[in-house]
C-alpha cells in the first residue's frame, strides 16, 4: 500500500494513502494434502530425533564398553609379567583361560590367598566350554621365578602371585593357556549384586554361626536352606567357598555350578542389569591376552566369545574332574589322573549324552545327525603352508583315525597353488550326501580350521570324485587332535528300594499349603535317607515350591565321611533359568521328562505335569548312577490332595 501512493511535496508518500486498487476477497485453493504434509514432518522430526538419541546411545555404549575394557587390562606388575608368558591365541581355534580367584580382606598385607584355579576352554568350532578345577590343597610343584619348591597349589599365588599361580599350572597340565583372569572375591559379592542375584540349586543345609566356637576353630558364617533360590552376593559367596563339612572336590563342584548358572542367568539379563554388572567386573577383574603386550582384551574377541557362549547347544558345557585324589587336608593325586582330566579337558565328547542316555536304556526320540563314520568319508589333503610333509602327515593321521584317505587325482602333487594358507581349511562337495556335516567334523580336529562349500576352480582337479579336500595351513603343527576318551558309564543296574512310606509323612502336610498336585517319591537310592523335614517355601513372586533333601550313604555322619547329597524339587514356577538348557526330552510311561546331562552323568531329570515342574536332582559330584536318576524320577506317583 505505501509503494502505490503518491509524492507529497516533501517527497514522501502520503499517509494515509489512497488505494491503488479496489480490495480483493479470495480463497486460497486447496492442496488437499495439507494435513499429510504436516503429520509427514512430524514423523520426519521423530525419526530424526530417534536417529540422534539412538546415535548417541550406541556411541555412548561404545564408549562405555571400550573404557570398562580398558580397566580391566592388567594393572598391576606381577600380572603384566604373568600375561607376557601367556601364549598366542590362534584365530578361530580352541582358547584357554586360567582364573584365579583370590581373597584379600581390607588391610590384609601380601597378594592374598588363592581360592579358586579353574582352567576354561572355549571351542568355537565344537561349540563347547570345558572346565577343570584344581583342589587348592593338592600338593604340586610350585614353579616361581626365583625357583621350585613343593607345596600346596594355592601357594603358588600367595608366594609369587599370578606368574607362579601360571607357571605352576602349566608345568602340571603341559597346556599353552591364552588368557588370565583374576577376580577378587569380595568385589565378585557385587557383580552377583549387580546381576540381581544368580538362581543357584543348593543341595542341603549350609550352616555355621561361630557361636560358642573357640578361636581356633572359626570360619565364615553361612545360613542356606535347600532349595532352587536366587542367592545374593553374600549368600552366593558363602556357598561358592565353602567346603567345611566335606572338601575341596565338593568346593569345585559348587563353583562349576555357580558358573553354568551365571552362564544361564546372563542369557536373559536386561540392558540396566548388564550396564551394573560390567561396571562390578571393571573394579575387580583384570584380565589380559598373550601376545597383546598387556593391553585390554580386544571388544571382538570378548563379543565372539560371549556369542559363543549365548549359543551353547544344550549339554555342551564339560566339567573335567581329577580322579584317584587322596588324602584330607593335603591331596595328592598320580601325574596319570592328571593327565586323564587334561585330556577330557581339551576333547569332550559331543556325543557323550546321547551314548550315556543309550547305555541308561533311553533312546532320543529326536536324535540330531553327528554326519557319517569316517570310514565313509573319502578325503583328500594337501599342502597349503610350505612345511615339507605337512599333507603327508595329516594323511597319515586321518587314514589312522579311520578315513578314507586318497591321493590328489590326476596324478597331481599334494601341494596347493599358494603356500600361504594360514588356517586349515576344509572343502567339501556340496553334491555328495553328508559332505558339509562330514567337513565340519574334519575341521574340529585341526582346531583352527573352518568347512567351506564347493571346491575351487583350481583346486577342484586334485579333488577328484572326493567327498571333501583338506589344505593343511600354518595352524598345522603336525598332529591332529586326539580321540576323545570314550567316559560312557557301563549299564548297571538302578540301585533303588521301594518306599513310598519314607517320604509320605513329611509330604502329607505340606498337600493344602501349594497351588500344585504333590508327586510322592515311591523309589529312593538304597543308600540314602531323608534329611530334616520337607522345606515348602516361596520360590519367587506367585510360585511356590517343596524341596526333599536326602543324604547318602545315610550312617556318613557316624561313620566319619563326607556326606552326598541328592533332592527332588517340586513347584509351579516353569520359568526357572535352569529348565531352559534340558539335552532333550523322552516319553516313559506315557509321561514326558526333560534329561539334563553333564557330560556322561544325567545330574537332573524333569517330569512336566499339570502346570508343575518335579525334579530330580543328582549330587554334586552325580554320584548317582544314569539309572538310578531314570528310576527314582518314574517313580514318582501323585499325592492324592
Amino acid at each position: 500500500m505505501g509503494r502505490a501512493t503518491a509524492a507529497n511535496g516533501n517527497g514522501h508518500a502520503e499517509f494515509p494513502s489512497d488505494l491503488a486498487s479496489p480490495v480483493t476477497r479470495y480463497r486460497q485453493p486447496d492442496g488437499g494434502h495439507h494435513g499429510l504434509r504436516t503429520v509427514g514432518r512430524v514423523f520426519f522430526w521423530l525419526f530424526a530425533l530417534v536417529v540422534m538419541l539412538s546415535s548417541a546411545f550406541a556411541g555412548g555404549l561404545y564408549l562405555f564398553f571400550h573404557e570398562s575394557l580398558a580397566a580391566t587390562r592388567p594393572q598391576t606388575r606381577s600380572e603384566k609379567a604373568a600375561v607376557a608368558k601367556l601364549d598366542v591365541p590362534l584365530p578361530h581355534a580352541p582358547a584357554i583361560a586360567l582364573v584365579i580367584g583370590y581373597d584379600k580382606r581390607y588391610g590384609e598385607s601380601g597378594p592374598g590367598r588363592s581360592d579358586t584355579l579353574m582352567l576354561i576352554r572355549a571351542d568355537p568350532q565344537a561349540k563347547a566350554i570345558s572346565m577343570m578345577s584344581f583342589p587348592r590343597d593338592l600338593s604340586v610343584q610350585v614353579r616361581c621365578p626365583s625357583g621350585w619348591f613343593t607345596g600346596k597349589i594355592n601357594s603358588a599365588y600367595a608366594t609369587c602371585k599370578e606368574e607362579g599361580a601360571l607357571e605352576t599350572v602349566k608345568a602340571l597340565t603341559g597346556l599353552q593357556i591364552n588368557y588370565l583372569i583374576t577376580v577378587n572375591f569380595h568385589g565378585f559379592k557385587q557383580v552377583v549384586d549387580k546381576l540381581g542375584g544368580v538362581w543357584i540349586d543348593v543341595d542341603r543345609r549350609y550352616y555355621h554361626s561361630n557361636a560358642g566356637v573357640g578361636l581356633g576353630y572359626q570360619y565364615a558364617k553361612i545360613n542356606l536352606q535347600p532349595g532352587y533360590q536366587l542367592l545374593r552376593g553374600s549368600d552366593a559367596l558363602d556357598f561358592v567357598r565353602y567346603r567345611h563339612a566335606d572338601s575341596d572336590l565338593y568346593r569345585n563342584a559348587r563353583q562349576q555350578l555357580f558358573v553354568r548358572a551365571v552362564k544361564d542367568q546372563l542369557s536373559s539379563a536386561s540392558i540396566t542389569k548388564l550396564f551394573g554388572v560390567v561396571s562390578a567386573i571393571t573394579s575387580n577383574v583384570h584380565a589380559g591376552e598373550g601376545g597383546n603386550g598387556g593391553r585390554a582384551i580386544p571388544a571382538r574377541t570378548i563379543l565372539r566369545f560371549a556369542k559363543l557362549a549365548y549359543g551353547l547347544p544344550p549339554g555342551h558345557v564339560f566339567q573335567a574332574r581329577i580322579q584317584g585324589l587322596t588324602g584330607l587336608y593335603d591331596l595328592t593325586a598320580p601325574q596319570s589322573s592328571i593327565q586323564q582330566a587334561v585330556q577330557d579337558f581339551v576333547n569332550p565328547d559331543l556325543e557323550a549324552g546321547d551314548k550315556a542316555a543309550a547305555a541308561a536304556g533311553v533312546h532320543r526320540k529326536h536324535r540330531s545327525k553327528k554326519g557319517p563314520r569316517p570310514q565313509q568319508v573319502t578325503v583328500v589333503v594337501v599342502n597349503g603352508n610350505g612345511v615339507d610333509a605337512s599333507a603327508l602327515n595329516a594323511s597319515t593321521e586321518l587314514h589312522q583315525r579311520g578315513y578314507a584317505t586318497e591321493f590328489p587325482a590326476n596324478g597331481a602333487e599334494a601341494n596347493a597353488p599358494r603356500k600361504d594358507y594360514y588356517k586349515t581349511i576344509v572343502y567339501y562337495n556340496p553334491a555328495r550326501a553328508q559332505a558339509q556335516a562330514a567337513a565340519h567334523q574334519l575341521a574340529t580336529l585341526f582346531g583352527a580350521a573352518e568347512a567351506r562349500r564347493g571346491f575351487p576352480r583350481r583346486l577342484a582337479p586334485m579333488a577328484g570324485e572326493a567327498m571333501a579336500l583338506v589344505v593343511v595351513g600354518t595352524t598345522y603343527h603336525g598332529s591332529i587332535a586326539p580321540i576323545p576318551l570314550d567316559r560312557t558309564p557301563r549299564h548297571e543296574p538302578a540301585t533303588v528300594t521301594r518306599n513310598p512310606r519314607a517320604t509320605l509323612s513329611a509330604l502329607r502336610p505340606l498337600r493344602r499349603r501349594v497351588p500344585f498336585k504333590l508327586e510322592l517319591p515311591a523309589v529312593l537310592e538304597s543308600n540314602s535317607a531323608l534329611v530334616g523335614p520337607a522345606r515348602v517355601y516361596s520360590i519367587t513372586h506367585g510360585h511356590r515350591a517343596v524341596r526333599l533333601a536326602f543324604k547318602k550313604p545315610a550312617s556318613c555322619e557316624s561313620i566319619g565321611i563326607a556326606c552326598e547329597y541328592w533332592g527332588i524339587e517340586e513347584t509351579d514356577w516353569s520359568g526357572a533359568p535352569v529348565l531352559a538348557g534340558r539335552s532333550f526330552e523322552h516319553v516313559l510311561g506315557g509321561r514326558t521328562f526333560d534329561f539334563y546331562f553333564s557330560s556322561s552323568h544325567l545330574h537332573m531329570i524333569v517330569l512336566r505335569q499339570g502346570g508343575a515342574t518335579y525334579w530330580v536332582v543328582n549330587t554334586l559330584l552325580d554320584s548317582l548312577s544314569n539309572e538310578t536318576m531314570i528310576a527314582i524320577a518314574r517313580g514318582l506317583r501323585p499325592l492324592a490332595r
